[in-house]
This record gives C-alpha cells, structure tokens and sequence, in this order.
C-alpha cells in the first residue's frame, strides 16, 4: 500500500471530523507523516470544510494538531 499524500491525507482528516472524530489520531500522524515526506511544515485547511467553522472550532483544532506535532493554518476564504 502506498503511503498517503499531504492532500489525501487532509481529505481523510476533513471525512474524520464529519464522522465525529472517528480515528482522528491515527489520520493526524498519517498527515504528520506525509508532511515530512513532502518537506512541508505545515497543514493547510479550509475553513469551509470544517464542522465548526467559527473562531472557536478553528482555534481548538488547532490546538489538538499543535499537540500531535502538527502545525495547522486556513486558507483564506
């Protein structure tokens, strides 16, 4: 099996948080990891793509990738 990349990765992430979460870490380090294959420092979503697409959600998903190595930034709307 191929490893994921960056995008598949955040698609995966994106169908995660639409399923209330389900295996979040597991697509969090898959993510972490295909960040390092592509030598990029961050992970970039959009904003419309999130559940909670207020300050609050933004900032709290942030936080929770923060803690798993993970630096997280939105693409502008």
């Amino acid at each position: 099996m191929s490893e994921p990349t960056v995008a598949d990765a955040t698609n995966r992430i994106y169908e995660s948080l639409r399923a209330d979460n389900a295996d979040i870490d597991a697509h969090i380090a898959a993510l972490k990891a295909a960040l390092a294959r592509a030598g990029v420092k961050e992970a970039t979503f959009d904003p419309a793509m999130l559940v909670q697409n207020n300050r609050s959600g933004r900032k709290l998903l942030q936080a929770y990738f923060r803690q798993r190595g993970v630096t997280v930034k939105f693409s502008a709307p």
